[in-house]
């Protein structure tokens, strides 16, 4: 799970490299063989569009995962003291409680949507870059990144 999860977050920066550096990133993660069958300027530009969409997808999760699991284990030290209305008061030790359990106990969960996304990634350069697979990736590939902007957009709404 944690190659797939290294993957997902790899792909951003190798998004920008030549298709032959992103079959050796994959070779070498995955230990698999991967081949790359000419291409073509539109299959590597498809794949670069998804790399990057997926890759950031990565990174906000990632980032989203430390900052509830931070907030989460210091809940004292980030709340404002208004310990009587917030989940799990009136007291102190409740709050914690509650806050450390959605915030630091779903840490596996979101290291395996992020490998989740590693591996849709590795569906969609197989497609793309080595011509194998299935095309349900591709699809996949787009409903997801359309929602992670959605979710993006609403969550910069709210802070």
């Amino acid at each position: 799970m944690a190659r797939r999860a290294y993957y997902a977050v790899a792909a951003l920066p190798v998004a920008f490299a030549p298709t032959a550096v992103w079959a050796r990133v994959t070779r070498r993660v995955f230990h698999i063989p991967f081949e790359l069958h000419t291409p073509g300027g539109w299959r590597s530009a498809v794949h670069t569009v998804f790399a990057i969409l997926l890759g950031l997808l990565a990174w906000f999760a990632a980032f989203l995962m430390v900052l509830a699991a931070v907030r989460g284990i210091f809940y004292p030290l980030v709340a404002a003291g208004d310990y009587q209305h917030s989940w799990g008061g009136p007291t102190l030790a409740g709050a914690w409680a509650v806050h450390f359990a959605g915030g630091a106990l779903p840490l596996p969960l979101w290291v395996l949507l992020i490998a989740g996304i590693g591996v849709l990634q590795l569906r969609v350069a197989q497609r793309l870059l080595s011509r194998t697979g299935p095309w349900w990736p591709l699809l996949l590939a787009a409903v997801l990144s359309a929602g992670g902007v959605a979710f993006f957009i609403a969550w910069l709404h709210q802070i």
